[in-house]
């Protein structure tokens, strides 16, 4: 990415109007997977819902997380940034950044971020972080071909109306031997660890952002697990998209987990 690309900062974000996709000619839409949850939205819908929802939050969001998850959110962070595995310097995409969290989190480890959401409430919160910042649909991320070192993606994949188009965009936008390292919520199966989650996300949680924040957002949030794969046709995607070396991580006991890979090298 050049100098002046990664300087544009809040001056020239991209502005999308409501209904606008950046990614062109609509696909067919991400269905939920669960049964019991097809009142979730798909399509333009859930990409509006989701942009209304995230603009609605955005001034606790940070506060909200960290009460949810008790703190261990800022760890889920550092380790996505060491597992990404890249040295000091390396230009690294924050896609869907929210606030700047994990902005921050790059920043502080050396690495030059540069933050890119749809949301203007989020990136409203996140100005006078580390980072310049660029509004923009990350399913068309308006970077040249193989201008990062890397990406990062922090609990937005659920939030998007289809997967696919975004892994074949950070496979455009990351060089051959590149990393990538998406982090999202997890599901706890089986004993009493996994009743306890789904206890505690399905009726704690919406409490929690019902008293600190907005209501009907954080309902949205346990029934959006609907929209992830499981992690082995998720993985499997990744490495269709061009990618190699993808690992799975559960981090803490499987309450999230993060995928990794390796942009795959031009032979020859």
């Amino acid at each position: 990415m050049s100098p002046a690309a990664a300087s544009r900062g809040d001056d020239s974000q991209e502005r999308l109007d409501d209904g606008e996709t950046a990614a062109g000619p609509q696909r067919p839409a991400a269905a939920p997977r669960d049964d019991s949850t097809q009142q979730l939205p798909a399509g333009a819908a859930k990409r509006q819902a989701v942009r209304s929802m995230f603009d609605a939050i955005a001034e606790r969001y940070e506060l909200v997380n960290r009460v949810m998850t008790l703190g261990l959110d800022r760890g889920w962070r550092r380790r996505t940034v060491r597992d990404l595995g890249l040295p000091a310097g390396s230009v690294v995409l924050d896609c869907a950044c929210g606030t700047g969290d994990l902005c921050r989190r790059l920043k502080a480890d050396g690495h030059s971020p540069v933050g890119l959401d749809f949301s203007a409430g989020m990136l409203s919160a996140a100005r006078g972080g580390p980072a310049p910042l660029v509004r923009a649909d990350i399913a068309e991320l308006p970077v040249p071909d193989g201008a990062a070192d890397g990406a990062v993606c922090g609990f937005a994949l659920r939030n998007l109306v289809e997967i696919g188009p975004f892994l074949a965009e950070l496979a455009r936008a990351v060089r051959p031997g590149g990393r990538i390292a998406l982090l999202e919520v997890g599901r706890p199966s089986g004993g009493w660890w996994g009743r306890g989650h789904r206890l505690y996300f399905e009726q704690v949680v919406p409490r929690i952002g019902a008293l600190l924040s907005d209501a009907d957002a954080y309902r949205y949030l346990p029934r959006s697990l609907a929209y992830l794969p499981p992690a082995a046709e998720l993985s499997a995607d990744i490495a269709a998209a061009g990618f190699d070396e993808v690992a799975h991580h559960p981090l803490s006991r499987g309450l999230a987990q993060l995928f990794t890979a390796t942009r795959r090298r031009v032979s020859g």
